[in-house]
């Protein structure tokens, strides 16, 4: 399995980084931030070859993006393929609009190829296209939306997704069985509020299986590890292989 991460950063571009999001076997997308076509495009990535799209919650630096890619895919790039878009429940409504309002060619214009939406319920075994997955509920800004994390099967592996998230222990429901943990490490030491820290990562590291690779992500700072095991660190535009 290949990831290739095409921002390692917090909502802030803090140090510079770009803001957190990655892309496995260059055909399964995790989160749509504002820059993100211009880094597929610097990856030279097949982008009519991008099957499924997990969108984590409904912060800007995690969905911004994917207007973009849409409108690629009517003007420069044509696709024939359905496009699989997994979100919060309601997620087809919010971002529908969103990309209406940004260019509303998106829905006067035909396409060529069908978005089709999938509501992540929480615990439930579901599938987009050719991937089996299962959503948990995780623990960021509660109040006022809905941020799920991401167990995915893809070619024979596991990787598992946090998104933002607090401390939480649908953490190790999502962890259970996974090859790769993708984990919020926005704090480079202590923890919260609304995301983890390097406190929050060595529970984590601790109470999983010790094959379970992490990489954290969705840095302010680059984290002091001190040789924690089995565990990496996301860079921009940087490919891990497991």
């Amino acid at each position: 399995m290949e990831v290739t991460f095409l921002g390692s950063g917090n909502a802030f571009a803090s140090g510079g980084r770009y803001w957190s999001s990655f892309l496995v076997d260059r055909r399964y997308l995790f989160d749509a931030p504002p820059t993100l076509l211009a880094h597929l495009k610097q990856l030279n990535v097949d982008l009519p070859e991008i099957e499924t799209v997990f969108l984590s919650h409904h912060h800007a630096d995690h969905f911004v993006g994917l207007p973009f890619l849409l409108l690629e895919y009517l003007y420069m790039t044509k696709r024939t393929k359905d496009l699989y878009i997994v979100g919060p429940p309601g997620v087809e409504e919010w971002m529908e609009d969103f990309a209406s309002r940004c260019y509303p060619e998106l829905h006067a214009k035909e396409a060529g190829y069908k978005r089709k939406y999938v509501d992540a319920i929480h615990g439930e075994a579901q599938r987009a296209g050719n991937l089996n997955f299962r959503p948990f509920h995780m623990n960021h800004v509660t109040k006022t939306m809905q941020a799920m994390g991401y167990q995915v099967r893809i070619n024979g592996k596991t990787i598992a997704y946090t998104g933002d998230t607090m401390f939480c222990e649908e953490i190790f429901q999502l962890a259970d069985g996974a090859d790769v943990l993708v984990v919020d490490c926005t704090y480079s030491d202590g923890s919260g509020p609304e995301h983890m820290g390097l406190d929050d990562v060595k529970v984590i590291r601790k109470r999983i299986s010790p094959e379970t690779t992490m990489v954290l992500t969705h840095l302010s700072e680059v984290p002091v590890t001190n040789g924690l095991a089995n565990t990496l660190i996301a860079q921009d535009l940087a490919t891990f292989r497991f």
